[in-house]
């Protein structure tokens, strides 16, 4: 596989259970090979106010070509009204690691 077919999305959870359960689910229905938590501190503009909160970053690694399936797994479990789905290409890597990726995740 082309390493332009993988890349890292980058997904936040209000709580570290929200974010292990996403995990636990992308990785089993083969929509990911992997994903790291993260503890993050967020600020953003919501609804005309600032808020700061702390949330857990997802950073997934998977094929792109499966993207609007994982964003639709993750739009159905998530909690978020407007969660954070952003996909971003890996340009170089590991080709074993690449490979692996590949190999976990079904094209749908």
């Amino acid at each position: 596989m082309p390493e332009q077919d993988c890349g890292v999305i980058l997904v936040t959870a209000g709580s570290k259970a929200q974010a292990e359960m996403l995990a636990r689910s992308l990785v089993s229905a083969k929509l990911a090979a992997c994903v790291t938590l993260l503890p993050v501190q967020s600020v953003y503009t919501w609804r005309d106010e600032i808020h700061q909160e702390e949330e857990w970053q997802l950073m997934i690694k998977s094929t792109l070509v499966n993207f609007a399936d994982l964003e639709a797994k993750i739009r159905e479990l998530h909690s978020y009204e407007v969660p954070e789905i952003i996909a971003l290409p890996i340009v170089q890597g590991s080709q074993p690691y690449l490979q692996w990726i590949s190999q976990q995740v079904i094209p749908q």
